[in-house]
């Protein structure tokens, strides 16, 4: 992680979750990190609690990756501030698990999903690759995907969420292609998960007996596949938790 300090990373959705411990990883590494959240009040709580030197480094800027002129303004404010945009976690991410495909009355609730995990991840990669490619720097962008990217599990009233994950895994492949095109090094990367302590999972956190991965435990493999050398692009990272039976 050394040639990324002092460098600038944006993390969406980092109100909670694996947002919130992923912004706290790269400002403890030394980054200057922007949280972007709808809720920027979350942020701004957990930034309070860290050391003063690590808090200096920590932003919050609302957004709603739904909305186009959130995504443009958070980034022009990061470009106005420091200059452009490093290294972007696409992070932000929503499920509506008791709301099935095939429902009545279900429009909205399917384009907020469609709307979040894939529009909102592909206007915020445009804005972070352009500001790279701009300034010359070898960036790396970083889609939180799912398990359910590369299959779909027979689990009851999961919506549209495995379509929108199993876009995000066609998406990485269509913005290497892309990234390699225009001549750059810039990377990207897939980070899938198995079950995560998160809000995103009902009830996740009250399980005690089932197999189950911490927000840290992502964090911990981002600074990962960041903190490879510049000739090494790891696509793909699965991880699950010892155990689990998906």
């Amino acid at each position: 992680m050394d040639r990324w300090a002092g460098k600038v990373a944006v993390v969406t959705g980092a109100s909670s979750g694996i947002g919130a411990a992923t912004a706290k990883a790269l400002a403890k590494a030394g980054m200057i990190t922007f949280g972007l959240a709808r809720r920027v009040e979350r942020i701004d709580e957990f930034k309070s609690e860290l050391p003063e030197s690590v808090r200096q480094r920590l932003h919050s800027i609302r957004c709603d990756v739904t909305k186009e002129d959130d995504i443009l303004a958070a980034f022009r404010q990061i470009e106005e501030k420091c200059g452009g945009v490093d290294v972007l976690i696409n992070n932000a991410g929503i499920a509506r698990p008791t709301i099935a495909v095939l429902q009545a009355n279900n429009t909205e609730a399917i384009r907020e999903l469609v709307d979040t995990n894939l529009v909102g991840l592909v206007l915020c990669s445009r804005e972070a690759f352009l500001s790279m490619k701009k300034r010359s720097v070898d960036g790396h962008i970083v889609h939180i995907n799912s398990i359910f990217g590369h299959k779909v599990l027979p689990v009851e009233a999961m919506n549209i969420y495995p379509a929108t994950k199993h876009g995000v895994t066609a998406l990485t492949e269509t913005m290497r292609h892309e990234m390699r095109m225009e001549g750059t090094k810039i990377k990207v990367t897939s980070i899938s998960p198995g079950l995560v302590r998160t809000a995103i999972v009902p009830n996740s956190f009250a399980i005690t007996e089932m197999p189950i991965l911490e927000p840290e435990d992502i964090a911990d493999a981002i600074l990962y596949v960041l903190g490879t050398r510049p000739s090494v692009q790891i696509h793909e990272l699965t991880i699950k938790p010892v155990g689990e039976n998906m």
